[in-house]
């Protein structure tokens, strides 16, 4: 943690500096007061000397205003310090995330990325603050009372040879069991965060299996793990500060009984006596404030490790030192898969072996086969989402790895197989395609994408309220959007991931027919179920547990390939080859997937 410490606070040295002489002082203020409260009872109480009294009495007053002044521009700074702290970790932890390929994602999980940001951040926040505000008093206070007490009586002092060791044993103790119960208790606060996040994120699904009871029990089972954690973290502070103020307690009672002798045999007076328990308790002070840091400490340490362990990672996939950019930025579209193998990291088989085609620019090439055959893996490659493990994938005839990642995404419009909308309006979710877009332009997608009418139908129109995830749209409404936002990027390639599967037949027919203009000129790489969907397509690539079966139109695959025969005569072709168009309901079925929702959750 103290490098990550190190390497954000360097343009706040001079704060931290300053902070740091704000503490002091406030600690040499404090110690200086019992002096003047000794002074007060030996010389003014005791001989009955008021002008004394008032003097020394003022003293102290202007010392307590000064150690006000200090302790709050302390207190200003040590807020102000702490607080970019977390805001630059939650900015590099984001930017760090940003980079991340889909196996980066995987390795660390959403849940755990979640956690680390909101509760890590938290801790290394607040530990800094604390640790300002007490750890840089502590030394002062305790080598300072030390010093201070045994100018008081120095016999009386060696009463500190028997209390400092044993509180520094108990603290030692603390800190030597709470370490790994922290690491273990934000371990369980990732499994609590994952399994919350699927249930909110789930909750149709749920509810729609009537599995409410089993996911109770599943959320119960990592509640009741963090429980146990935490209940041992509790346990051991709850019973180490108890223990503390006993010591502290002790001490004071022994040194007022020895002390009290010392006073009856005229060898120290109440005054010194006073000012010598006022010392022990800012030094014992000191101590129970180390005590309380070594309790959080350890965990702000792990939270630190977690933290830089996410921002240290280097991306698996990264531009080159020397990166390949096309004439004008802008590639032509041409895709070829040469002999590519992949396999998902940690996986033992690969899921897709010796693919080779090519994809040219104003052609369809479309993928089918049954499911896992690595279809989606197929375009996870070609837009680099993942690198290959064998081959090479080759964009305008150069390795993909020999572009800059952002760069070359430029050029693709991506659909995924799960719509994504983003919290905010229609116009907002339309402009990630392209941040200049007119309302002109974005109509003319939507119209494209067959989902104009729906949005007409929405009062607010293009600055209607996207809920997150875009719950309050139907799937089919999703999809459709997600397709304008990649038409409105008018990009070289487009890559389709079963993007048609929450359609209907006739808006399925209506959407390839108006995308036939537009995609004139890219390369189109198409994911399908349906045979339908792909029947069009100059190149249809048929796979079979990770591996080509068949290349050509559907015409020849129809007379060659028994993969494929088998594919669309299961959804209904004949032996002609001939693929169902719809059935009577197709239209009214479009009808009720276009319905406008107004905001209103789709059902």
């Amino acid at each position: 943690m103290l490098r990550l410490l190190g390497r954000y606070l360097r343009p706040y040295w001079g704060q931290v500096v300053i902070l740091t002489v704000f503490q002091i002082l406030q600690a040499f203020l404090n110690l200086y007061l019992p002096n003047l409260q000794a002074a007060v009872i030996d010389e003014g109480v005791a001989k009955g000397n008021m002008s004394a009294i008032y003097s020394t009495g003022i003293g102290m007053l202007v010392i307590s205003f000064f150690q006000v002044i200090a302790a709050v521009a302390a207190l200003w700074l040590a807020s102000r310090i702490s607080a970019r702290l977390a805001y630059e970790l939650r900015r590099d932890f984001f930017g760090a995330v940003e980079t991340f390929s889909l196996a980066e994602l995987d390795r660390f999980s959403a849940g755990s990325l979640i956690t680390r940001t909101t509760n890590d951040v938290q801790q290394v926040q607040q530990t800094f603050m604390q640790s300002t505000l007490f750890v840089l008093q502590a030394p002062v206070m305790l080598i300072g009372g030390l010093v201070m007490a045994i100018r008081q009586d120095a016999p009386l002092s060696l009463s500190f040879l028997v209390i400092i060791p044993i509180i520094l044993v108990v603290a030692g103790a603390v800190l030597g069991s709470l370490g790994p119960l922290f690491g273990t208790l934000q371990k369980k606060l990732d499994d609590l965060n994952r399994v919350i996040r699927e249930q909110v994120t789930g909750v149709r699904v749920i509810r729609a299996f009537t599995r409410e009871e089993t996911e109770t029990k599943r959320f119960g089972t990592v509640n009741k793990a963090t429980d146990r954690v935490l209940m041992r973290v509790g346990v051991l502070i709850s019973c180490a500060i108890p223990v503390m103020w006993f010591i502290v307690n002790m001490a004071s009672l022994a040194i007022m009984w020895f002390g009290g002798r010392r006073v009856e045999q005229g060898a120290m007076q109440i005054g010194s006596l006073q000012a010598f328990i006022q010392y022990l308790m800012i030094m014992l002070m000191g101590l129970m404030q180390a005590a309380m840091m070594s309790v959080m400490i350890p965990r702000a340490a792990v939270s630190g490790r977690r933290i830089k362990a996410v921002i240290d990672t280097k991306p698996d996939i990264a531009a080159p030192q020397t990166p390949y950019t096309p004439q004008g930025g802008h590639i032509s579209g041409k895709i070829e898969f040469r002999d590519v193998s992949f396999a998902y990291p940690g996986a033992q088989e690969p899921v897709l072996s010796h693919i080779s085609f090519t994809a040219r620019p104003g052609q369809t090439t479309a993928f089918i086969g049954s499911t896992g055959s690595g279809k989606s893996s197929i375009l996870r490659l070609a837009t680099r989402m993942y690198d290959v493990t064998g081959g090479q994938v080759l964009v305008d005839g150069h390795d993909i790895r020999d572009y800059d990642p952002q760069a070359l995404l430029r050029n693709y419009g991506m659909v995924p197989q799960t719509a994504v909308l983003f919290s905010g309006t229609l116009r907002d979710n339309m402009r990630y395609g392209k941040d200049d877009a007119t309302d002109e332009e974005i109509w003319k997608a939507l119209t494209i994408a067959q989902a104009a009418d729906f949005v007409r139908d929405i009062p607010e129109g293009l600055d209607a309220h996207v809920a997150e995830g875009g719950t309050n749209f139907s799937g089919g409404q999703k999809q459709r959007l997600a397709m304008a936002r990649a038409i409105l990027r008018d990009p070289r390639v487009y890559t389709f991931d079963d993007s048609f599967s929450a359609l209907d037949m006739a808006t399925d027919r209506r959407l390839r027919e108006a995308l036939r203009p537009v995609t004139r000129r890219s390369t189109v790489l198409l994911v399908a179920q349906r045979a339908s969907s792909i029947r069009d397509a100059e190149q249809i690539i048929v796979l079979d547990d990770g591996r080509i079966s068949g290349i050509g139109t559907h015409e020849q695959l129809m007379a060659t390939n028994t993969v494929y025969q088998q594919i669309v005569r299961s959804q209904g072709g004949d032996h002609a080859g001939e693929i169902p168009q719809g059935r009577d309901q197709a239209g009214q079925d479009a009808a009720a997937d276009s319905r406008p929702t107004s905001g209103k959750e789709a059902r």
